[in-house]
This record gives C-alpha cells, sequence and structure tokens, in this order.
C-alpha cells in the first residue's frame, strides 16, 4: 500500500492510499483522484522522502520572512464537522430553498434551519428582502452515503 501527500488546485491537503504508483497514475488520468473537501479532480502529489537523522548538524537558518500557509488539517476537519453539524440539523429542501427560505421569514411554514440549492440572484433577492442566508459549500463526499 502506498500512502501519498496530494493536494488539489484549491491548496487542500489530503492523504490518498493506493496499491501502487502505477495505481495512482491511473486514477488520476481516469480522473477518479479528487479532493475529500472540495470535490476538485486536479490533484498533484506532494513530494515525500524519508527522512534519514545520520547526526549530521542541523544547517542554517535562512532569514525569516512573512508567509501565509495552506490550511491545515486540523482546519479542513475542523470544516467537514461543521458541515456535518449543518447537514444533520437542517432539512434539504433542494431546489425549493428560496421559496422554502421565504415562506419561514414571512410565517408561511414552520420555523427551522434548512439547506437546498439557490443561484446567485436568487441569494441576493433574499438578502434584499432581509432573509439572511449564507452559502455553504458542501463537500460532495458528504452529499451522498458515507462508507
Amino acid at each position: 500500500m502506498k500512502v501519498l501527500n496530494l493536494r488539489c488546485s484549491q491548496a487542500h491537503g489530503f492523504e490518498g492510499w493506493f496499491a501502487s504508483e502505477d495505481d495512482f497514475q491511473d486514477q488520476l488520468a481516469r480522473g477518479l483522484v479528487e479532493c475529500p473537501l472540495c470535490g476538485d479532480a486536479q490533484v498533484s502529489k506532494l513530494p515525500s522522502a524519508p527522512r534519514l537523522n545520520l547526526g549530521a548538524p542541523e544547517p542554517r537558518a535562512a532569514p525569516k520572512q512573512e508567509v501565509m500557509a495552506a490550511p491545515t488539517a486540523q482546519l479542513q476537519a475542523a470544516w467537514m464537522q461543521l458541515v456535518q453539524q449543518v447537514m444533520a440539523h437542517t432539512e434539504d429542501v433542494g431546489e425549493r430553498f428560496a421559496e422554502e427560505a421565504r415562506k419561514i421569514h414571512y410565517g408561511e411554514s414552520e420555523e427551522r434551519g434548512i439547506r437546498g440549492q439557490a443561484s446567485q440572484e436568487e441569494t441576493q433577492a433574499l438578502l434584499e428582502e432581509g432573509i439572511s442566508v449564507l452559502p455553504l459549500p458542501i463537500p460532495k463526499g458528504l452529499k451522498g452515503p458515507l462508507q
């Protein structure tokens, strides 16, 4: 089993487990490898090498510079937990999201947490009506049953 450190074009890091390097390349070529966070199929393998401690002296540190780190695994895990919580405590109304949000806002339907799909125009119209909505990208892997 070969465990690879991978990254999508959105800079989300994740692990992939493959039978071999050839298996990874084959799955990548067929578009079967994608980011579990955003579903992006533009995935690249990060360089990795075993660390050998031969007792050599530590190299001198380069001068410090200001950098921005990509999201950490901890942050990604927290995001996934947040999305799972939202999904567990809201009703999926699908394409009827804007219609159902208005019914709730105007007291025509029971108040409850909902989620669904809305275009940018629908979202903007809801906000202009004073209806609080929040875009929430749901990772593709969480939209179906988990294994």
